[in-house]
């Protein structure tokens, strides 16, 4: 027992003296105030070559997959530092996602890169190969528009949901002009915030606006999911609640918060898989609406056992009322996309019944890349007629 007593009064002695010491001890800024060190990963050449590394000393291999369709896989190599490195040549200028696979079983986000793309998921580490002169998605010298994020309550999900409204740098400065609006929508696997965040739609119309290539519009990007579920917004439910949604809560917000036109002429309706599929389906339901209609690689428009017939009754007998109310409806796909024979299948029945559209391509798979580009093109063609 005294043993005891002992050793629980040795205890509260150390515990005092580490105390004392602490106290001791004063703060210091000392080091704050020198350069930082070359960054440890990602780095960037001007050569455009990347070098890549991972602190893993316990791992046995390491793998950098690189891409986010057609993904690279290279070997790593270690140092006497447990250091993981690989430096990959010849980048072509643009944005890429990436993970490692430790000891091929365990796929790693890049911990001293805060750049990530998420949605419903974190997917990966994301890095910037900028090109001269800068590219349509990249950051330019031009008069920056705001992004605005708005808390609303959805009604008919009995719920409070949040939306990116994208408003040019030139609506401050006219503020007796009605401006159009695209309502642009993510896919499946995302949120309300990726097409600002990953899409990059607020710098792609920044620089086409300045450049005079778009006609100035407000981007409104709102959440197409009905709970949480990849799928969800892709049922004929959910695109019963969204297209609800929209009409009775978002468009009638947008229209009292901002000075935008109300005519249909100046409402656009696009979107990026599971979006495109719902801006086609709500578009064509509401060609008293919208006059602007975009989709950028549907699944619901290339699977061939899905019946368009119950979302969008009599489709194939609207080719009149639809050729009459929409100015133009865009249908694209990546070549590299499973979905892209579907989409020349569709592409082509529309043009069967008669109804007018116009079929894009290019040779990306389901992937950002594709996606910008199509938002880009997409932009300078709408709101001219």
């Amino acid at each position: 027992m005294k043993m005891r007593y002992f050793l629980i009064g040795l205890q509260f002695l150390l515990s005092g003296i580490n105390f004392l010491n602490a106290q001791e001890k004063a703060f210091s800024t000392e080091g704050w105030w020198e350069p930082e060190g070359e960054k440890f990963s990602p780095v960037v050449h001007e050569d455009r070559s990347i070098t890549f590394r991972l602190n893993a000393p316990q791992a046995d291999n390491v793998t950098l997959l690189f891409g986010e369709w057609d993904i690279v896989e290279k070997k790593m190599k270690k140092d006497d530092l447990g250091n993981w490195s690989i430096n990959l040549k010849n980048v072509e200028s643009g944005i890429y996602q990436y993970n490692f696979l430790i000891n091929n079983s365990f796929k790693k986000l890049d911990p001293v890169n805060p750049n990530i793309k998420v949605g419903t998921n974190i997917y990966g580490s994301i890095v910037e190969v900028p090109d001269t002169p800068a590219r349509f998605d990249q950051l330019q010298e031009v008069p920056h528009g705001e992004v605005h994020i708005i808390t609303y309550r959805s009604i008919v999900l009995d719920k409070t949901r949040k939306m990116y409204v994208y408003v040019p740098k030139i609506y401050q400065e006219l503020k007796d002009v009605k401006f159009p609006v695209l309502y642009l929508r993510h896919g499946g696997g995302d949120n309300e915030g990726s097409w600002i965040n990953d899409g990059r739609a607020n710098i792609i119309l920044d620089n086409l606006i300045s450049q005079g290539k778009s006609k100035p519009m407000l981007i409104v990007m709102s959440n197409g999911l009905i709970d949480g579920s990849w799928s969800s917004g892709s049922t004929i439910e959910g695109m019963n609640t969204l297209e609800e949604e929209l009409i009775n809560d978002i468009i009638p917000l947008i229209e009292n918060r901002y000075h935008v036109s109300k005519n249909k002429k100046d409402r656009a309706i696009a979107g990026l898989s599971m979006g495109g599929g719902q801006s086609v389906v709500i578009g064509l339901r509401n060609p008293n609406l919208f006059s602007f209609v975009g989709d950028f690689s549907a699944g619901l428009l290339s699977d061939p056992d899905i019946d368009l017939s119950t979302y969008i009754p009599d489709l194939f007998k609207m080719a009149d009322s639809i050729n009459q109310n929409i100015d133009l409806l865009w249908i694209s796909c990546g070549s590299k996309d499973p979905r892209f024979l579907g989409h020349k299948k569709f592409h082509s029945i529309l043009n069967k019944h008669g109804i007018k559209n116009e079929f894009h391509q290019g040779s990306y798979g389901h992937e950002w890349q594709f996606w910008r580009s199509q938002l880009k093109d997409f932009s300078k063609q709408i709101f001219i007629k």
